[in-house]
């Protein structure tokens, strides 16, 4: 089995400057890591939240683990301070994180192989939730936290089963968190593209929400994207209108001048290619860019070395 046969060690940058993007896209870990991400897509594709789907107990840990992260918010309140963005509370909350992360995976895995794989894992975990410095989330957080379920699915630690449970179930709660986060301790967008971006902070729920929306028993078509009733009342069901409903909760103003792209997709006259549309947006405007992947740590799990 590859988890006793890996020899780990702790992550590190490889992408130290825009011409390291080459490197990286002939990278294991990219075509490893973009495989995940179009698996889970393939397995939500037609699928509502609302539907049954198979929760395994290890699925159920990482939900408490974050059920858990977000109730050190509560412990944390943000602090009063003259600037209006970035609240230092932030950092307290992070500070924990970084203190407790460890135990957090040794109590999530409790197998001795996977315990082996701690140092890689942890890497990834930590650099889930946001920068402490600078107090900002962005795509490039998200890819990270994507890049540690992928690695639990490679230690096996996930099945197959689980595929659709990570999508809605803990990707959501993820989701979630940071959506408290981001609103508590006012963070700022990491690399906000600003009207011509999806959204401020995330990508892959509007990616894998798209996909819920192809073939599948509903009335829902691309030009309800702008109509936030729609978007209220379909929020449950698909994770694409619970992002858009959340843009119509913080962005106030016409739709088509804080989302731009989003009322351009609109336009568009079916889901699979707003599905299709997307994923190339995010293998060109999230994966490869420098500012984005720069941050990206490589272990043994996702390896830089080449494919060919």
């Amino acid at each position: 089995m590859e988890t006793t046969e890996r020899k780990y060690f702790l992550p590190k940058r490889e992408i130290l400057s825009p011409m390291d993007i080459a490197k990286w896209l002939k990278s294991q870990a990219y075509h490893e890591l973009l495989g995940f991400i179009t698996t889970l897509n393939d397995a939500v594709k037609g699928k509502t939240m609302k539907c049954v789907y198979p929760k395994s107990e290890n699925c159920m840990k990482i939900v408490h683990i974050l059920d858990v992260l977000d109730t050190w918010i509560n412990e944390i309140p943000p602090v009063n301070q003259p600037v209006r963005f970035g609240n230092t509370a932030y950092r307290s909350w992070f500070d924990r994180l970084e203190k407790e992360s460890e135990n957090i995976l040794i109590n999530l895995i409790s197998n001795e192989e996977h315990l082996n794989a701690l140092l890689e894992l942890n890497a990834y975990f930590k650099d889930s939730f946001g920068n402490k410095t600078r107090i900002d989330y962005g795509t490039g957080h998200e890819v990270t936290f994507t890049a540690f379920l992928c690695c639990l699915f490679k230690l096996k630690f996930l099945q197959e089963n689980d595929y659709i449970a990570t999508v809605f179930t803990i990707f959501k709660r993820y989701l979630d968190l940071m959506r408290r986060l981001q609103h508590v301790y006012r963070m700022e967008p990491a690399g906000s593209h600003g009207v011509w971006g999806l959204d401020d902070f995330t990508f892959l729920p509007f990616y894998w929400g798209s996909a819920q929306l192809i073939d599948s028993n509903h009335n829902l078509r691309p030009d309800s994207i702008p109509n936030e009733d729609v978007c209220n009342a379909s929020k449950e069901e698909f994770l694409f209108f619970d992002c858009v409903n959340n843009i119509h909760k913080v962005k106030s103003g016409p739709f088509f001048e804080h989302s731009n792209t989003l009322w351009g997709m609109s336009s568009v006259q079916t889901w699979n290619k707003v599905n299709s549309g997307l994923l190339k947006m995010y293998k060109v405007e999230v994966l490869s860019k420098f500012p984005v992947i720069q941050h990206f740590v490589f272990g043994s799990i996702l390896s830089i070395q080449s494919v060919t």
